[in-house]
């Protein structure tokens, strides 16, 4: 510590509780020693300490910095004196070179003791030896042994021993004036923060001066960096989270220190706090909202709720807080709102099947219940009426429309299962329901899966469908084709309803075909090769005929 090593008592080589006859004394044999060309020696000059060059000029310095009571006192703070055996035995410690010793024995009548006249000197020697320290914890303990005899009863017979009896003090002034020597002698050596930690034992006088001397920078300091983000956010809100982010970058230290000053309970605080955190609330407002309306590919659901975080992390005021908790559970909700518009359209789809599923059922109980003796319901138009309950192509185009390629996107990154298990349900419910062309226009709802198994089935369904609903029907010859109407199979039919039906032999033959055909039917539905071989006869079949 520079105060310390270029302390004008030490350059002249005596304590600062000398008498004025000693420092007259010693001023004449500096001089001449000077006059002879040589360089005098102290038996202060300790051994922890660099060797010193006692030039003229800067002994002459030294000399006129201790003219004057308030120097005198101001310089003895940062050097030491001898008013007692501790002090004496302790310095002759130091002349040895043993730091340790030293420290021992000052600390035996300093630590946890109050500052009395016989031990007030043993507070300031040991400060000044903590000072010199290297590490932070050291010179922490030597400010608070400075600042506690300052504060004390017995620091006017410290003031008396190195100033003068007539030397009046002012003992607030005196501390803020050692509390500015000790920010001076590190400035740029710590942090705001770390600087500040080393006063953290002292009492609330000297956290209070420390507040007023470090709070006007870091607020002003927030306050900019406040009003720039607010400016670049209106101009540009795509870019708003980048802009919140580095406002909280910028303004961290700050903010800590002024916690750190002022705590979370000072109305300064909590509305410089409160400010820094509704901007970086807004800017992920803008920026969500902006992204959503661009529909952004950039994970900004993500990006705006972590700015919320941050923003409740920093916030103190109960409202302030209250409204970065909401802000955050509406984004938590948002995040599933992809898959739950997903599902609310399939919902949709699903209760409207099921309400015209219902009606039919419903119409039919009513039928059977005023139906006479003789009377039967035709149950494959039943079922015809069912399948086609819903005009599918429009529910397509709605499906289509309501859930795009960049919600599916959205819903493959939802980390809520349960939702995504219902909207996989309903996904299946819809391609169990349309068509194989159908299900191709929206297949790219049904991301987990490949959806050919999905249009096989559908394209099964059809042909079971068109062979239930031929009454007498080809089965073979209608699924081979796709189409009870098929021309082939209308053929087929011609033939059994002219020929067939006439012989014997013909109509046994439909009698087996009838009992048998069926159950091939079922299990040849989904093999497409097969179909193709009966294709190939039958059509070989048909060609005879028509000879």
């Amino acid at each position: 510590m520079d105060i310390i090593k270029n302390n004008p008592y030490r350059i002249i080589g005596i304590l600062s509780n000398a008498s004025a006859k000693e420092i007259q004394g010693r001023k004449s044999k500096i001089t001449a020693y000077a006059k002879v060309g040589k360089q005098i020696t102290s038996d202060f000059d300790f051994p922890l300490f660099d060797s010193i060059e006692r030039e003229h000029d800067k002994i002459e310095k030294a000399f006129a910095a201790i003219q004057q009571s308030k120097e005198m006192l101001e310089n003895s703070l940062f050097w030491f004196l001898n008013t007692n055996s501790f002090d004496e035995t302790a310095i002759n410690y130091l002349r040895n070179g043993d730091k340790e010793k030293a420290v021992e024995i000052w600390e035996k009548v300093t630590t946890d003791k109050e500052v009395t006249s016989k031990n007030y000197s043993c507070f300031n020697n040991i400060g000044t030896l903590k000072l010199l320290g290297k590490s932070q914890e050291e010179i922490k303990e030597g400010i608070e042994k400075k600042i506690k005899l300052i504060e004390s009863d017995c620091f006017t017979n410290f003031v008396h021993s190195v100033a003068g009896e007539a030397y009046i003090i002012d003992i607030q002034k005196q501390i803020e004036k050692f509390i500015d020597d000790i920010l001076k002698q590190y400035q740029g050596k710590f942090s705001s923060t770390d600087t500040l930690k080393l006063f953290s034992n002292c009492n609330g006088t000297t956290q209070k001066y420390l507040s007023q001397k470090f709070t006007e920078e870091p607020v002003h300091n927030i306050e900019s960096q406040i009003e720039k983000t607010k400016k670049k956010r209106n101009e540009n809100k795509i870019n708003a989270f980048q802009f919140g982010l580095k406002l909280h970058e910028n303004t961290k230290s700050d903010l800590t220190l002024l916690k750190l000053l002022l705590g979370v309970d000072d109305l300064k605080y909590k509305m410089i706090a409160d400010n820094l955190a509704k901007e970086i609330m807004q800017c992920g407002i803008d920026y969500f909202n902006e992204s959503q309306e661009n529909d952004s590919s950039d994970e900004y659901l993500e990006n705006a709720k972590r700015l919320n975080k941050i923003a409740d992390s920093i916030a103190v005021g109960k409202l302030t807080k209250d409204k970065a908790k909401d802000s955050l559970a509406t984004l938590e909700d948002m995040k599933d709102r992809e898959v739950n518009q997903a599902i609310a359209i399939l919902s949709s789809i699903k209760l409207a099947y099921e309400k015209a599923i219902s009606e039919i059922d419903n119409q039919v109980s009513r039928m059977r219940m005023s139906m006479s003796y003789n009377q039967t319901i035709n149950y494959s138009k039943v079922d015809k009426m069912k399948a086609d309950c819903l005009n599918w192509n429009k529910v397509v185009e709605v499906v289509s429309n309501g859930i795009s390629m960049s919600k599916v996107e959205a819903i493959q990154r939802c980390s809520n299962q349960s939702k995504i298990s219902e909207y996989k349900n309903l996904v299946d419910f819809l391609f169990d329901k349309i068509g194989p062309i159908q299900i191709n226009q929206v297949k790219h709802i049904c991301y987990w899966k490949d959806v050919r198994a999905a249009q096989a089935k559908s394209t099964a369904k059809e042909v079971g469908k068109t062979i239930t609903t031929a009454t007498g029907g080809c089965y073979i010859a209608t699924m081979a084709y796709g189409d009870y109407d098929h021309p082939q199979v209308m053929e087929l039919r011609k033939f059994r309803d002219e020929f067939l039906t006439k012989t014997l032999l013909g109509r046994f033959f439909i009698r087996f075909y009838y009992n048998y055909s069926p159950l091939l039917v079922e299990k040849l539905k989904d093999k497409p090769k097969i179909n193709e071989l009966i294709r190939t006869f039958l059509d070989q079949l048909i060609k005879s005929i028509r000879k």
